[in-house]
């Protein structure tokens, strides 16, 4: 089974975005600013996009602290791979 979330990128095409796609219905790719999840924000539906409002917010605040949590742990492992600290 995959992941509920997935994190990815294309630098060659788009290198000011970030994706987190999520795999569950309703399936989405969220598009994001590299500045965080809600800025130049636009959702690509897979699936029909869910009825509920509060279904969307919820999926929306999963999606940001999966994104906040996975550029945390990629610095961190930046940082031990070169050892910088911040």
């Amino acid at each position: 089974m995959l992941p509920k979330f997935l994190f990815a990128d294309n630098s060659q095409e788009t290198p000011d975005f970030l994706y987190v796609v999520h795999t569950r219905e309703p399936r989405c790719i969220i598009r994001c600013d590299m500045e965080g999840l809600q800025v130049n924000q636009q959702i690509y539906w897979i699936d029909k996009a869910p009825p509920a409002a509060a279904e969307l917010e919820n999926l929306l605040r999963e999606a940001e602290t999966f994104m906040e949590k996975e550029l945390d742990s990629q610095e961190d492992l930046f940082d031990k791979e070169f050892g910088t600290t911040r």
